[in-house]
């Protein structure tokens, strides 16, 4: 079995090493980085679906954070029963990285409820990838929240840059709100919004080195995420409660996954942060998430309209690869 210590000499590094294996090994990891970013599009859809049965989007986002929290909880408790004792818990120190990680996650997805209808869905993406990627970018370079310093390389701001120009193009839409004048109070926002997900995977990062165990820092940070999300809901929707019927249509299990897919994801940016950097991390996500976004249009999966693949989203997925070898590469 090849292990990850064993392929990579240092976390931080970019395979930079003379061997082949570990050059090979990096880009086993961004492919791991991938899959992980295509969990989110599907999240999304099935939370879309469950919101036809909770009828309240914070109440949809308690319970697929309650899922995951669940899950991971049991992952846990067989594979790490350690961490669940009194002595475990009475040798830690509890500094912010404990707390911060969900809260992030909870803050990120509101701010999104409320840039989207305000600014719309292409800007929104725009914006709050943009945020990612400077925030990004300084962490790896300033070594931030305990990440590794990773030395800056003008072609870093290059890669970062063909990532945002493929996102542009491939959601410039008049429909979509892109081109039109908006708040710049909303704009900021949604650039402030962005920075969050990374420092949210350095912070959750950091923790999984704290108490050694990547799979019990994704449990604390879902689990912070969920109790934020408990009082959020009880304050803004007074209930907690859903409907087993909507629509002619009866609540399924599947509809409840969407926090097994959210666990993937948060658990495996926490895994290879320490080794691709936030950057290269973030823009491996961002590219499954695109990915995944494009088949589920395609093939109009969970029910969703379909709108084939055309020649811009094909041109714009080719950019956004182009800006993850370019920061691989330098």
């Amino acid at each position: 079995m090849i292990v990850i210590s064993d392929i990579i000499t240092m976390p931080g590094s970019k395979a930079s090493g003379p061997t082949k294996k570990a050059g090979n090994a990096v880009y086993l990891l961004i492919l791991l980085g991938v899959l992980g970013g295509m969990a989110v599009p599907l999240q999304t859809s099935i939370n879309a679906e469950f919101s036809r049965f909770s009828r309240a989007v914070f109440i949809t986002s308690f319970y697929s954070f309650l899922v995951g929290t669940i899950a991971l909880f049991a992952v846990n408790l067989a594979l790490n029963t350690e961490k669940f004792s009194a002595s475990f818990f009475g040798a830690q120190d509890y500094s912010y990285i404990w707390f911060v990680g969900g809260l992030m996650g909870v803050v990120f997805l509101t701010a999104n409820i409320v840039l989207l209808p305000r600014i719309g869905a292409a800007l929104t993406v725009i914006v709050t990838v943009t945020g990612q990627m400077i925030i990004g970018l300084m962490i790896d370079t300033f070594g931030w929240f305990e990440a590794v310093p990773q030395p800056f390389h003008p072609m870093h701001l290059a890669g970062v840059m063909l990532l945002i120009i493929g996102i542009i193009y491939m959601n410039i839409n008049k429909k979509l709100a892109v081109g039109k004048q908006h708040s710049r109070a909303w704009v900021f926002l949604g650039l402030f919004t962005g920075m969050l997900p990374p420092m949210q995977t350095a912070v959750n990062s950091a923790l999984s080195r704290e108490i050694d165990s990547t799979l019990f820092a994704a449990f604390i940070s879902f689990l912070m995420g969920t109790i934020a999300l408990f009082f959020i809901a009880l304050i803004v929707h007074r209930r907690l409660s859903f409907n087993f019927k909507a629509g002619g249509t009866s609540l399924k299990p599947w509809h409840f996954s969407s926090g097994l897919l959210g666990a993937l994801y948060i658990g495996m940016n926490i895994l290879l942060m320490p080794y691709l950097g936030v950057t290269l991390t973030m823009m491996s996500a961002i590219f499954g998430q695109i990915i995944m976004g494009l088949l589920i249009d395609h093939f109009g999966l969970l029910g969703l309209p379909k709108q084939p693949i055309g020649p811009r989203r094909i041109i714009a997925a080719v950019i956004i690869v182009s800006g993850i070898l370019i920061l691989q590469f330098f």
